[in-house]
């Protein structure tokens, strides 16, 4: 099998890998069918978690995977992160406003709060599926520190970091009245993106490498502004605001771990 995956051209590589990500996000979103009954407390709890999930995504697979890389590209690393940070928080800043003005008091603030999170969490997922590319793409230019088990590793880091995520959408989708299975889809329909990502990254291995840390830094900054901007509020609504808080604790907690075991 392995030499089967071996013998085959980087682009399907990394089309392969990326499949297997988007998978992982699929699985994690099919959580919500898990949910017989929707709880206040549950569904509070679990945006709490969201927020927790997105928090350290945020930095460790987003920011300082961005700081790493343009110091090795030679840029400069403050500049750079600091700009797509902020650049990401402006363009849902932007969007909020205009949700404000063309839709209807009565849904208006599910609806944007449910697009902004499958918004964030998909344009986070850009960036991933372009590295996991840029790394299978790498091995046919003999990059330095470019190997098939590297590659292969950070396309499973990438994947299990992708379970949470799935969830942090489905959950807070179902919370606002989509039913389970919409709630499914949209939560899946965010990692598809990594498989198309993924490719253009093998193909574009040397140009997309130099825009990677601009992108990394740019999918945090517009996973902070929803957190800070709707998650974390809405979970604060409950009458547990402490234990709430404990969720996006737990949350941050085990995606730091993910990510710094298997990054």
């Amino acid at each position: 099998m392995f030499t089967w995956f071996q013998n085959l051209d980087y682009t399907m590589q990394a089309l392969i890998a990326t499949i297997f990500t988007w998978s992982i996000t699929a699985l994690g979103a099919g959580i919500v069918f898990a949910f017989r009954k929707i709880n206040k407390n549950i569904m509070d709890a679990m945006l709490g978690f969201a927020a927790g999930v997105m928090i350290a995504a945020s930095f460790f697979s987003l920011l300082s995977p961005a700081i790493e890389m343009a110091t090795n590209l030679q840029m400069i690393p403050w500049l750079i992160t600091t700009i797509g940070f902020f650049m990401g928080g402006i363009l849902l800043f932007i969007g909020d406003k205009i949700f404000d003005q063309h839709l209807k008091k009565d849904n208006k603030n599910k609806i944007k709060r449910s697009f902004m999170l499958i918004f964030s969490i998909t344009l986070h997922n850009i960036p991933e599926g372009l590295a996991v590319g840029v790394a299978f793409g790498s091995l046919a230019y003999g990059i330095e520190g470019a190997t098939l088990g590297a590659a292969i590793m950070l396309a499973i880091g990438i994947g299990l970091q992708n379970f949470p995520e799935g969830t942090a959408i489905s959950v807070p989708l179902l919370r606002d009245g989509f039913s389970r299975t919409k709630a499914f889809f949209y939560g899946q329909l965010s990692g598809i993106v990594e498989p198309i990502s993924g490719v253009i990254g093998a193909i574009l291995v040397i140009k997309v490498r130099t825009i990677l840390p601009f992108l990394l830094a740019f999918a945090a900054g517009a996973m902070i502004y929803v957190v800070v901007q709707e998650l974390i509020p809405e979970s604060q609504t409950n009458k547990k605001k402490d234990l709430m808080a404990l969720f996006t604790m737990i949350g941050f907690s085990i995606m730091m771990l993910l990510d710094l075991a298997l990054g």
